[in-house]
């Protein structure tokens, strides 16, 4: 008998010990002090031993909902969330209990994209010190998730909510915040930022392989792309380790600041693109806004390739629910490739996507766009959408302008008219002229805006090469 209890009493312990051991845990994403998304049907989900039940029980109704870990040990289930308020908390229970504290009730969004979303006050951004005074707002709630490339899909990251204050914002995307700071001034609610932004990413790294892979257009611009020892360039490896996790958790949608680790690939990026967004739309099960950052004027080592990833942008805003916003006129230097104030660019995505998603009557919150152009008597007259109270010049003489005749091999700087939302253009060496040009070179920079002072998109009537894309 007792050398049967010296051999059974290993097998004993570990019985015991297993008995009282739970295994229940949670994504880094659901932890005290989150925001979720309001009036929607979001997920819970974590971890618990295998067939173990899981009860959770919301503060806000105080309504249980109960399922069972899988043979995986993996455990998901929906809850509904009611208006924005807060603060609540969430109690789930296997073995053992978690209960999630400070929990608020609000509007997330994701802040995704390359150096420009992620710079912030660390990096020189000029306008983010003056808010650190009055920066601490306990419904401001930021989720910086760090930078981690896979090769598969995680569901797992390292990060943590924090209340918005001087400390965190130093770190944090400038863009993000600021656009986060404006949706919390209209619409009085709480706001979770999710950033998850990586300077160089090209946006292949922010698709998953299959959308790259499948399509060989896109499959030959990936294989373009240089290996860099700074980021991710290869597909999906930046979506795998900083998207994937996240897809469950509900959010209201995207801001997005990225293209210029893609203009060596122009001619894709308007598919890549808009095959991305369907892509995380598909992920997250929802139909997301995605409100995106025109990329900047910049002194690229190769002709006209700014301009053609700019025109590959705009082209993209006619997909589905996504909105651009121009940024021409912040542009401090042509060779810096990261415009240093980013106030005005978190508040033009925010101004679109109160007035597109939240309905909101905001005026004036997207900036012209050509719309046509007829020829008459020697002359061209443009017309523009989005400029109902009309066009105006910055400065004592237009800039950014070009025509051409039919041939697109002799550009001249016109002469230029403003008639209320229509631009005249001609000159008097051109006496058949065809095409114009707006804005449309990697440096060139047009002084034209709306009443409301946004800057008129750049554009071009003609189809040239790009070695008849000259800077002017």
């Amino acid at each position: 008998m007792k050398n049967f209890l010296q051999r059974c009493l290993p097998a004993l312990l570990i019985l015991i010990c297993s008995a009282g051991f739970s295994q229940l845990r949670l994504p880094a994403i659901l932890q005290s002090g989150m925001v979720l998304q309001q009036k929607d049907s979001v997920n819970l989900w974590g971890w618990a031993g295998p067939g173990e039940k899981v009860t959770v029980t919301t503060g806000w109704d105080k309504k249980q909902y109960e399922t069972t870990a899988s043979d995986l040990a993996r455990w998901i289930l929906k809850v509904k969330t009611p208006a924005a308020g807060g603060p609540y908390s969430i109690t789930i229970t296997s073995r053992n209990t978690i209960v999630l504290e400070d929990v608020l009730i609000g509007e997330v969004w994701v802040c995704s994209g390359q150096s420009n979303m992620e710079w912030s006050f660390y990096n020189g951004v000029k306008d983010i010190a003056p808010e650190f005074p009055t920066a601490a707002n306990a419904s401001i709630r930021l989720f910086h998730v760090n930078k981690t490339g896979a090769d598969f899909p995680q569901d797992d990251l390292k990060a943590s909510w924090a209340k918005a204050d001087s400390n965190q914002l130093k770190s944090f995307s400038a863009v993000g915040y600021f656009f986060g700071k404006n949706l919390h001034e209209k619409l009085n609610v709480p706001i979770g930022l999710i950033n998850v932004s990586w300077g160089g990413t090209p946006a292949e790294a922010w698709t998953p392989e299959a959308v790259v892979t499948a399509d060989p257009q896109l499959k030959a611009a990936a294989a373009k792309l240089k290996k860099v020892a700074w980021w991710p360039t290869a597909p999906a490896q930046a979506y795998n380790g900083m998207i994937a996790p996240i897809t469950l958790h509900g959010i209201a949608g995207v801001i997005w600041y990225q293209g210029e680790s893609n203009t060596g690939t122009y001619s894709t990026y308007r598919q890549l693109f808009t095959s991305m967004i369907d892509s995380w739309r598909a992920a997250w099960k929802k139909d997301l806004p995605f409100y995106y950052v025109q990329i900047a004027p910049f002194k690229y080592g190769t002709t006209g390739i700014g301009a053609l990833l700019r025109e590959a942008q705009a082209a993209a805003a006619s997909h589905p629910n996504t909105g651009m916003v121009v940024i021409t006129d912040l542009v401090d230097t042509v060779t810096d490739i990261h415009p240093s104030r980013k106030k005005p660019v978190g508040t033009r995505l925010a101004n679109y996507a109160l007035a597109s998603t939240y309905n909101l009557p905001i005026a004036d919150y997207r900036s012209p766009e050509y719309s046509s152009s007829a020829i008459e008597k020697g002359k061209i007259l443009v017309k523009f959408n989005y400029a109902e109270k009309g066009i105006r010049m910055k400065g004592a003489n237009p800039e950014g302008w070009l025509i051409s005749d039919i041939n697109g091999t002799n550009w001249l700087v016109p002469k230029v008219k403003i008639e209320k939302n229509n631009v005249i253009l001609w000159h008097p060496d051109l006496k058949n002229p065809m095409f114009v040009r707006y804005g449309f070179g990697n440096t060139s920079i047009g002084n034209m805006e709306s009443a409301a002072g946004l800057p008129l998109a750049p554009f071009r009537t003609d189809h040239f090469p790009i070695e008849q894309i000259p800077e002017n």
